[in-house]
């Protein structure tokens, strides 16, 4: 920890020093960003708006004893949010501007929704998707970034016991979209 606290005060002017950060930690970034979107080309944009927010705000970062991936982390959430908002504000429009839209969006759905009905991955990535984005973030941190409660908690700027809440209340929602899932498919 003292290692990356002096890093960090190196990168601070020293666009080498955040190389090395950006070296360290791209790699758990775009994973993040990968399984949250299950989109390389998102994935890959979000990781570069987030080390270029990085890069543009280091010397606003004041070191709390918690590693910098959390940070990170917290800007990629922002992010991702922030495309899925601008999404769902586009799609509204277009559907309002032009009703023949429509069926087609709904065939794109569908097919796209075919295609992930293969691959378990992807149909789990689905079903996270489809939970409100405080369920997703703490399943994806905790299960797919295997970070620790108190970790999640630091990274989101929530309780512990939220967390836990939180955590909990996901994977029934889960469970249950699973469930759901799984009897539309035989029926």
């Amino acid at each position: 920890m003292e290692q990356e606290k002096d890093l960090i005060e190196r990168a601070k002017y020293s666009h080498e020093a955040f190389g090395e950060l950006y070296d360290m930690y791209y790699d758990q970034i775009f994973r993040y960003a990968l399984r949250r979107s299950a989109d390389i080309d998102l994935a890959n944009d979000v990781t570069s708006v987030v080390f270029f927010k990085a890069l543009k705000n280091i010397r606003k970062f004041e070191w709390q004893g918690v590693p910098f991936s959390h940070w990170l982390y917290r800007i990629a959430n922002r992010e991702i949010l922030d495309h899925y908002n601008k999404a769902k504000r586009e799609t509204s429009y277009e559907i309002a501007t032009d009703e023949s839209n429509t069926a087609l969006q709904e065939e794109m759905v569908a097919a796209k929704s075919e295609i992930r009905k293969h691959d378990d991955y992807l149909d789990l990535q689905n079903c996270i998707s489809r939970l409100s984005s405080k369920y997703e973030e703490v399943i994806t941190l905790r299960y797919f970034e295997d970070k620790e409660l108190k970790e999640i908690a630091e990274i989101l700027g929530k309780p512990e016991g939220t967390v836990k809440s939180l955590l909990h209340r996901g994977i029934e929602k889960l469970r249950k979209t699973l469930s759901r899932d799984e009897e539309k498919q035989r029926g």
